[in-house]
């Protein structure tokens, strides 16, 4: 897994108007549909930027959350694995993804059993990090590990504390030996054997980042946690998403990202 944060295509889905009703954990207004729209299209842009090509899927207006194309599906360059995630009204959106993956994938493996979200899967170099959560079950998460295995990867059980909705809302990958990480999180141990960047109090809603090829797409929000990030030396692209967190949401559940080889 060494080039676990290398991509050259990714597959996203434009936001339908229901997007505003999307799943929420802690209630709040609805964002605006345009701002949603907005910083979409300007997430977009940053991976076209980065080099990836995209493949735009049209809306789901039947399922506000399913732009976020990670949580009910995981790609690898050898393959795509079909997830069930835990929320019931996203239950079956694998499904409308199905015919793209097996457009694009060799092969594609279905979840055989229990819940699993891709938002609680962390692919890092040696290992893909599973989170237990109220959207990822343990027997899903044993039976995500493998379909992994299939394809060549190793999964591992992590337990999370009960306030952490996805494992990947407090924690990001920053390069092959750095996670960034909320205080709880990082306290687990979960990430034992990496340099463990925190996030500083007040900005756990920041947590989620996503590293792509050179550079790492960040909240614009969050200036601390871009102050740190800018110490590390990375290469940071700030973008706008309080409309996108608004509806729980962050920067790698927007798409499904792999290097084709050539």
């Amino acid at each position: 897994m060494s080039e676990v944060f290398e991509f050259n295509r990714a597959i996203l889905r434009r936001p339908g108007v229901s997007v505003v009703k999307g799943l929420r954990a802690g209630g709040g207004p609805d964002p605006e549909f345009a701002d949603v729209v907005a910083e979409h299209a300007g997430y977009a842009a940053a991976l076209a930027g980065a080099g990836l090509e995209l493949t735009m899927l049209d809306p789901l207006e039947a399922f506000p959350d399913a732009i976020f194309v990670e949580d009910p599906a995981l790609v690898f360059p050898e393959g795509a694995i079909i997830l069930k995630p835990g929320a019931p009204s996203r239950e079956v959106e694998g499904e409308f993804l199905r015919s793209t993956l097996n457009a694009l994938f060799d092969q594609v493996l279905d979840l055989p059993r229990g819940y699993a979200d891709g938002g609680d899967v962390l692919v890092m170099p040696d290992k893909a990090l599973i989170g237990l959560s109220a959207r990822t079950t343990r027997e899903g998460a044993e039976a995500l590990i493998e379909a992994l295995a299939v394809l060549g990867y190793r999964g591992e059980v992590a337990a999370t504390p009960a306030e952490v909705l996805h494992l990947k809302t407090a924690s990001s990958l920053l390069d092959a030996e750095t996670v960034l990480s909320t205080r709880a999180l990082a306290a687990t141990g979960i990430f034992a054997g990496y340099r463990v960047i925190e996030v500083p109090e007040g900005e756990e809603g920041g947590a989620n980042v996503l590293r792509v090829n050179d550079r790492v797409i960040a909240g614009a929000g969050y200036p601390r946690i871009l102050e740190l990030l800018d110490q590390h030396g990375l290469n940071v692209e700030a973008l706008q998403n309080a409309a996108i967190a608004a509806i729980d949401a962050g920067f790698t559940c927007m798409s499904l990202r792999w290097k084709l080889k050539a």
